[in-house]
């Protein structure tokens, strides 16, 4: 990153040297992009800034670059080259490359963990499905999603917290404990079929909990009412179904510094919610309701927080919820939700807005569906209950590293094909088998020096490293805590996922062309130096996407 850093200011002093010297008009610089191009050949770096600059400028791109180049100088450069239209390709001195590789050894076990920022703390809540039943393949998805940018979030320094929350209030829920008594009732010869709650969930899973009701008390409830009989059923159901969903996300590497009852919000902080924008003159009363003034700030109508009947609305929990958020301290707030939840979320920035905080303060990330294929065909129902795929069924199918980064692989706004087949391949055609066997057979490697007495000094002469396949490692080295600064400030894990089959891929070609043992025990030294180096790296990786980085395979 410091190199690349450098070579940013460098371009933007060349641009301003030359409005000062009068040969580009005064005009605004656009933003400088540096690319590695695709082949050695072309250079270490690459910009098309004369490309960007040629409209503000009025001037021809290779007359921009020709002028750039001349102002363009530094110990650590050792050409620059003008390419078609006006690509400026810059070609740095070997010694700068095995510095830098140099700075990432000493870093050690550090390398991939950029300082701590000095900002106010993020929360990060996804996930967030309602305790009713197990999770879907859907809810995996975010949960692999959001937990890897909660992760390179953290690496790139940020303060985050990562929460999920428990809609443990509302209709779901006596759903649920109807759903459940109906059941219970049923199992014991008392209900018909034909009597379920037409809003009851009909998953196995239900009448699970309704036998192992029976199995622990038996007919004991049965003298009770139903009101009566319900209230403890709802009780029972959510704390099983919590119990089950904490364990399929524990089982797929996610876990939740908060969990947050949608309960705590009721009655209090909705009440305090609501009087916060009423004393902001941002609700209003009809016909019995109280309303939102949600169309001030974009929506397409107003917004019912308050029903006719003293009921609050979903929109006031999650007002008071949003509320509660930025009253913790959180100074950024990160929601992932589902592709369905799009028209909410000009209705929750509104509310935001109203209470008097920044609604640029709130980002909503919305995740697209998932289809799975096995043998090409549409898989839409499970084989062990007919219904929807669950996550734990997703598991044991194809295992967590699999699911994760096949989750994770795509950006979260791309809906994902879900290729069942490939997950479960144990080939180079499989990118997460791909990445997972460059860090095993580095593995071999480090088992077979040690056999041979072959140690990492503390200078291996990394200079000798010259054959293009260890130049494109170290290169492919020095992009990482690049990738994983961009990695969190776009919300993008899925560059961290890229990144590692990218050099993984590099690993391979130099594993292929590179021998280590044999070889002059210098050159030895230094390539055990680097495949180290990549060693930590693969794993850090894999770390923040939720993925094992196996030894052996």
């Amino acid at each position: 990153m410091e190199i690349k850093e450098i070579l940013l200011n460098s371009i933007e002093a060349a641009a301003r040297a030359a409005i000062k010297d009068g040969v580009f008009p005064e005009a605004e610089l656009p933003n400088i992009v540096l690319e590695v191009p695709p082949k050695k050949e072309l250079g270490d770096f690459a910009t098309n800034i004369a490309m960007q600059s040629a409209r503000a400028f009025h001037l021809n791109p290779r007359m921009i670059a020709q002028e750039l180049q001349k102002r363009i100088q530094g110990d650590w450069l050792e050409k620059i080259e003008i390419a078609g239209p006006g690509f400026i390709n810059f070609y740095l001195k070997s010694n700068i490359l095995y510095d830098g590789l140099a700075a990432i050894l000493a870093k050690g076990d550090s390398f991939g963990q950029l300082p701590a920022k000095d900002m106010p703390p993020v929360q990060v809540e996804y996930v967030s499905a309602n305790p009713t039943g197990p999770l879907h393949v859907g809810h995996g998805r975010g949960a692999a999603a959001g937990s890897a940018l909660v992760n390179v979030m953290r690496a790139a320094g940020y303060p985050v917290t990562s929460e999920y929350y428990i809609n443990d209030a509302g209709n779901q829920i006596n759903n649920l404990a109807r759903s459940v008594n109906h059941r219970y009732l049923e199992l014991l010869g008392r209900a018909d079929e034909q009597d379920f709650p037409e809003d009851g969930y009909h998953g196995s899973d239900i009448v699970d909990t309704a036998q192992r009701i029976i199995k622990k008390d038996g007919t004991k409830y049965l003298t009770m009412t139903d009101d009566e009989r319900m209230d403890i059923f709802k009780e029972l159901a959510l704390q099983e179904k919590l119990a089950a969903l904490k364990e399929d996300l524990e089982a797929f590497n996610c876990r939740f510094d908060v969990w947050f009852s949608e309960r705590t919000l009721h009655p209090d902080k909705v009440r305090t919610a609501v009087e916060v924008l009423q004393k902001n003159g941002k609700i209003y009363e009809k016909d019995g309701a109280l309303w939102l003034k949600s169309t001030a700030y974009g929506d397409d109508k107003d917004r019912v927080v308050i029903r006719d009947n003293g009921v609050p609305t979903y929109l006031a929990a999650d007002i008071a919820y949003h509320k509660d958020k930025f009253d913790r301290g959180f100074g950024r707030v990160i929601n992932i939700w589902g592709a369905d939840h799009h028209g909410y979320i000009c209705r929750v920035k509104a509310a935001v807005s109203a209470l008097g905080y920044d609604a640029d303060n709130l980002d909503v990330l919305l995740l697209q569906m998932v289809r799975l294929l096995r043998g090409g065909e549409l898989v839409k129902l499970s084989k062990r209950t007919g219904q929807t795929v669950t996550l734990a069924e997703l598991i044991e199918e194809v295992g967590t590293d699999a699911a994760r980064y096949f989750f994770i692989m795509r950006s979260m706004d791309s809906q994902l094909d879900f290729d069942l087949d490939l997950a479960k391949t144990k080939s180079n055609e499989n990118p997460v088998y791909y990445i997972q066997y460059a860090h095993a057979r580095i593995c071999s490697i480090f088992r077979q020096a040690a056999e041979n007495k072959l140690q990492l000094g503390a200078e291996p002469k990394l200079q000798l490293l010259t054959d293009a396949a260890e130049i494109a490692v170290i290169n492919k080295l020095q992009e990482y805590e690049e990738e994983i600064e961009r990695g969190a400030a776009e919300y993008a894990p899925q560059r961290i996922a890229r990144y590692a089959y990218e050099l993984a891929g590099c690993f391979h070609s130099f594993y292929n062309q590179c021998r280590i043992l044999g070889v002059d025990e210098e050159l030895a030294e230094a390539r055990l130096a680097l495949v180290t180096v990549t060693a930590h790296t693969i794993r850090h990786a894999l770390g923040i996407l939720g993925v094992s980085a196996p030894e052996k395979m």
